[in-house]
């Protein structure tokens, strides 16, 4: 335990030190907010990583791997294709239009004060339903490390994350998810090959000793997506849910231009591919050399099967080996959170002081360093509210509240962004209308279904995608034509077109 908290605490210092030194460089809203929009698009593509392989990749995806089989890999594949829908249809014209939020998009496009107020309200629910398995599988790690509650280590990690962003702002949250995502590409490389080693090379010997241990149902899909329409709600909220996140849309703007932001979704694609890719790995590795029941009683939800599988990979509990590698996996994990962590709550902060508090209340009238410290005053409360959503999920797998929070937003936020963007009429009332249908029709959805209620469950998917991402798009257009026709707002879609397409402000 004692190697385990070692390097524990040196990864934190890292952070630490790196906090530091960003927020002597962070004294504008550009800095905070985008990080002046300086880094490259290698920069920007590896903390697209860190943002995106967060504890429902680290731990919930190697968890559903192997304790449910096939279905836990395609929890784990379905981003490689997610990254296209942002890399065709969105990093350009996010670059091209927006400054700091998707607020920024809408209000340029509507320029009116209750469609910014719709979009605000989708980025919280968004970003805190996001925060909640973040927190949990965070509490879980550090409990391991550190044998304190629960509890206490859900608040450990939220005054951590406070820290991160109030003091560094996007350049520290950056730092710490590159620095996140390198440590987590060579933890996952060093026990890839450990295992590989354990069964001559050959990654089919896997496949066999798990079909002889659970038969031959345990790599066929339904295990824990039983209902097949579950099967295609995953797979449409993967696809366009990831270009609804908000705290992944603002790292187009940490670029300089919009080409930068093309490369840096190739950039998180050969990255996160690679990394989800060996999720399935560890999840078979865990199920066939540890066994289902082992990873249960650690965690019902399966979140410690990676921890405990570098713990057996290193030499068993007790075992210098053990404890090594074991310190090693969950302090990477951890660090993994906390960057995850970071960027919700600087993209949460975002939208309460810059769209919210500048734009909607003071309509822009605010100078800088005052917008800067309401947002660290903001980090400061959304730090706190995430410190009890995490004490209240408590057990329940990541990986399967982070893919709920991806519906919510591919039925709130991507439809609004997409009709904003592409669609002339699109306005006010449909801003309102999609936001309202499609966050109140996937929250309900989630919240009476099997993934929040168990067997008790009234509603039968464990993603509502499928049916909340209709009622988004049609709450857009439903609310576009009862508002009627705005041809003020129609008249400026060429000009904001030209810009979706050019970068080029119109004058």
């Amino acid at each position: 335990m004692n190697i385990t908290l070692g390097i524990f605490a040196v990864i934190l210092l890292i952070t630490i030190g790196i906090t530091y030194w960003a927020a002597k460089r962070t004294a504008t809203t550009s800095d905070f907010y985008a990080a002046d929009s300086g880094l490259t698009a290698a920069q920007n593509g590896f903390a697209l990583a860190g943002d995106w392989c967060s504890a429902a990749a680290f731990l919930g995806f190697s968890g559903l791997t192997a304790l449910y089989g096939m279905d836990g890999a395609l929890y784990a594949l379905g981003p490689l294709v997610a990254f296209c829908t942002v890399l065709f249809l969105i990093a350009e014209p996010m670059r091209n239009t927006g400054k700091y939020t998707l607020g920024d998009i809408v209000r340029s496009r509507m320029q009116t004060r209750t469609s910014l107020l719709a979009v605000i309200a989708g980025t919280v629910v968004v970003n805190f339903t996001y925060l909640m398995p973040q927190m949990a599988g965070a509490g879980v790690l550090v409990r391991l490390l550190t044998g304190i509650s629960y509890d206490w280590a859900v608040i450990f990690v939220g005054i951590s994350m406070i820290v991160y962003v109030a003091f560094g702002g996007m350049l520290a949250t950056t730092w710490v998810q590159i620095v996140k995502a390198v440590l987590m590409m060579s933890a996952g490389a060093i026990i890839v090959v450990m295992i590989l080693s354990m069964v001559r090379f050959n990654p089919l010997l896997l496949f066999e000793q798990a079909e002889k241990k659970y038969t031959a149902s345990y790599l066929l899909p339904g295990n824990y997506l039983k209902n097949p329409f579950d099967q295609i709600s995953l797979g449409l909220g993967y696809v366009l849910g990831l270009a609804g996140l908000p705290h992944v849309m603002t790292r187009f703007y940490t670029v300089p231009d919009a080409k930068a932001a093309r490369r840096s979704v190739v950039w998180v694609m050969f990255l996160a591919g690679v990394f989800f890719v060996c999720t399935t790995i560890f999840g078979l590795a865990a199920a066939d050399f540890l066994g289902q029941d082992t990873i249960r009683a650690a965690d019902k939800g399966g979140n410690l099967a990676l921890p405990l599988l570098a713990q057996y990979l290193g030499g068993g509990k007790g075992s210098a080996g053990g404890d090594l590698l074991l310190g090693f996996v969950a302090a990477v994990a951890v660090a993994t959170i906390l960057a995850v962590v970071s960027a919700l709550t600087l993209s949460t902060s975002s939208a309460i002081a810059h769209d919210f508090y500048v734009n909607w209340v003071k309509h822009g009238r605010v100078e800088g360093k005052q917008e800067v410290w309401i947002a660290r005053a903001s980090a400061i409360l959304i730090g706190t509210l995430a410190i009890a959503l995490g004490i209240l999920a408590q057990g329940v797998n990541v990986a399967v509240l982070v893919i709920l929070a991806i519906c919510v937003a591919a039925s709130a936020n991507f439809p609004v962004l997409v009709l904003s963007l592409f669609w002339r009429r699109f306005n006010t009332g449909g801003v309102i209308g999609g936001m309202t249908l499609g966050l109140v029709s996937s929250v309900v959805l989630a919240m009476i279904g099997p993934a929040m209620r168990g067997a008790d469950a009234f509603w039968p998917l464990v993603n509502p995608t499928i049916v909340s991402l209709p009622l988004g798009f049609l709450g857009g257009v439903l609310g576009t034509l009862l508002a009627g026709r705005d041809f003020d707002n129609e008249k400026r879609f060429d000009a904001f077109l030209f810009q979706v397409h050019t970068g080029v402000e119109p004058k």
